[in-house]
């Protein structure tokens, strides 16, 4: 047995705006998959800390690249130091 469903102009538009959002949010985080160096403002979303936190993980032994003022940390050192602290 198949149902229908009748959806209100005012649903369908909260729903539309919730699926748009979601997939951009899907978008953003594949972003991250596929990139071998980040900003620092990049590696705080892609570890999910504070820009504080990070600098206190770079006192802790987290390496970055700076070349003319410009830093970069990569993927793998990232997910290395985190392995390195975990336990």
């Amino acid at each position: 047995m198949q149902q229908t469903f009748e959806v209100s102009e005012g649903l369908e538009s909260i729903l539309t705006e919730l699926i748009i959002n979601y997939t951009n949010q899907a978008i953003k985080s594949q972003h991250f998959v596929s990139k071998d160096w980040f900003s620092l403002s990049e590696a705080t979303v892609y570890v999910g800390v504070s820009y504080n936190t990070f600098m206190k993980f770079r006192l802790m032994g987290l390496k970055i690249s700076e070349i003319n003022g410009v830093k970069r940390v990569s993927k793998k050192e990232i997910d290395r130091f985190l392995e390195q602290h975990s336990f």
